[in-house]
């Protein structure tokens, strides 16, 4: 289909203006995420209607810690993606280059019945970055929306005012990846700027989606004490202590094979740190441990939620999502009584109407 954000140059090239790469393309070439392509004289997106793959999972696993806990989000991707990420842990899919990895054609309207059908009270773009198919995610949020599902972005924010702005329009909820704190280890690990990442996240601020911050640690890259006080200050001071930050552990994948696991101790420093920043609500995510999957009332330190990975333990809220001892509202979106999806994994073929439980 036709592709939005983009304009033509005097010298005969287009600009795609999605993502601050700004790829100029002659006719037959293709961008820098190798979804968005010059045909002729315009701009086309290949993967509109096109998936990688389909699976319904628990919100948990997003992370959001703070949306909806409890219930199912049906979860897709398309191909490609806008950065070049070492440690790319979905680089079957986000590196794909060949379009027969795209096993599920869905339109928008097909995606948001069967999440009804599901029973999922979400849809999530997710596995790439959803921003590089934009048209086709704000088709679906709309249709979503249509039907009483809410709508989930899974990003890592490298995208430009204009894209910014028409796409989270139409979402309830952001994890945006903030994958690190320093120009340097953005443009040497990720190909890609921190600036822009900041500003999408300055931006999330002033509107009405809610949102989480995810950063993978990875040893020896941007796991320093110093790195992670520095990135809990802007967050202090930028955007409050209310947003829930996730710090997850590095595998060894792509190419980044030859860097060691993240041990979980750097994890739970992490968490200290951006505590002792004052943040208020950090989690812990690829290790169990308890600590790091409990949310806390901010005001009397009581146990809200208690989980193990992906399941809900405890629900101490109340039906407005109060803290039941000292009355404090727990920032997120709650409903009066949580969700009770588990930690279940559920592959979905979308027109073939076959669902298989995986626990």
């Amino acid at each position: 289909m036709t592709a939005r954000w983009w304009h033509g140059l005097d010298d005969g090239r287009i600009q795609c203006d999605v993502c601050p790469r700004e790829c100029r393309l002659r006719d037959g070439q293709r961008g820098f995420c190798f979804v968005r392509a010059r045909e002729g004289d315009e701009m086309v997106l290949t993967t509109y209607g096109r998936s990688s793959g389909f699976c319904v999972d628990p919100i948990e696993k997003k992370p959001l810690a703070h949306f909806h806990p409890g219930t199912s989000v049906l979860s897709f991707g398309t191909a490609g993606c806008n950065l070049g990420c070492k440690f790319c842990q979905n680089w079957d899919m986000s590196k794909a280059r060949e379009m027969d990895t795209l096993m599920d054609q869905a339109s928008p309207e097909l995606i948001a019945s069967t999440a009804v059908d599901l029973g999922c009270q979400s849809v999530a773009f997710t596995y790439n970055d959803p921003v590089i198919f934009a048209e086709y995610a704000i088709d679906t949020a709309i249709a979503c929306h249509d039907r009483g599902i809410s709508s989930v972005a899974v990003t890592a924010g490298y995208v430009n005012p204009e894209t910014r702005r028409d796409f989270f329009s139409v979402m309830d909820a952001a994890n945006v990846d903030l994958k690190g704190f320093t120009e340097e280890f953005y443009e040497k690990v990720t190909g890609a700027k921190l600036r822009p990442v900041l500003d999408t996240l300055s931006y999330l601020a002033t509107t009405d989606v809610w949102f989480e911050i995810t950063t993978l640690l990875i040893p020896g890259y941007n796991d320093s004490d110093a790195e992670v006080h520095t990135m809990g200050k802007w967050v202090m001071s930028e955007l409050g202590p209310d947003v829930p930050h996730h710090v997850t552990a590095f595998h060894p994948d792509w190419r980044m094979r030859d860097v060691p696991p993240t041990p979980a101790s750097t994890l739970l420093r992490a968490r200290e740190v951006l505590l002792d920043e004052g943040l208020h609500h950090v989690y812990t995510g690829n290790i169990s441990h308890r600590l790091g999957e409990i949310t806390y009332c901010s005001t009397c330190e009581l146990a809200l939620i208690e989980r193990d990975r992906y399941e809900l333990l405890r629900y101490r809220l109340t039906p407005d999502g109060c803290c039941p001892d000292c009355g404090t509202k727990l920032p997120g979106r709650y409903d009066a009584v949580p969700g009770h999806f588990g930690p279940h994994r559920i592959p979905v073929r979308l027109g073939r109407a076959s669902v298989h439980h995986v626990k």
